[in-house]
């Protein structure tokens, strides 16, 4: 079994666990969260401490159980404190603008992208270029990012589009007669 799948997870202070049957589900200070576990997986739950284990010692189950792990590990972290992104602008006019439920982008097109936020997501904007993602679920946070770039990912050549903060753009030379 991987180091993951076998390291325990410690419940902190003010977050309510349950498990019924195959459904497990999180509440604290930052949200509620649930997850359906995999066939593959036990898991058990002594005073504040969740451990995880194979049903059988097949490969995949190993491989599940690791997963599993990190994914209980994930929600609650997320409703205790949450995950945040950070996104930044880059380009001459490029701004973004958060009102209410909707994100506002002017992105060079032709049109300015209206991004309706979803459920369970904060966005706010410090500054017309920077864009920072909250929510209490790791995959949503990413997953809206991920779309919030794809609107216009960033270019090699002047290095244009929208990034994430942390991110490096590889630069690349422009032709030569």
């Amino acid at each position: 079994m991987s180091r993951i799948a076998k390291k325990p997870i410690e419940l902190p202070n003010g977050v309510e666990f349950s498990v019924k049957g195959r459904e497990v589900s999180a509440k604290g200070p930052k949200g509620y969260l649930t997850l359906t576990l995999h066939d593959a997986v036990n898991l058990t739950q002594e005073d504040n401490v969740l451990t995880l284990s194979p049903r059988d010692e097949r490969q995949s189950s190993l491989a599940v159980t690791g997963t599993m792990r990190s994914v209980i590990n994930n929600i609650v972290e997320g409703v205790v404190n949450g995950f945040e992104k950070k996104l930044q602008l880059v380009g001459v006019g490029y701004r973004a603008q958060a009102q209410g439920k909707q994100l506002n982008l002017s992105l060079g097109l032709s049109h300015p992208v209206n991004y309706p936020v979803p459920e369970g997501i904060e966005i706010e904007t410090p500054a017309a270029t920077e864009i920072i993602v909250r929510g209490c679920d790791k995959q949503q946070v990413g997953q809206v990012c991920a779309e919030i770039r794809a609107f216009r990912p960033p270019e090699p050549y002047k290095g244009k589009g929208v990034k994430y903060a942390d991110e490096q753009i590889v630069r690349k030379e422009a032709k030569k007669k």
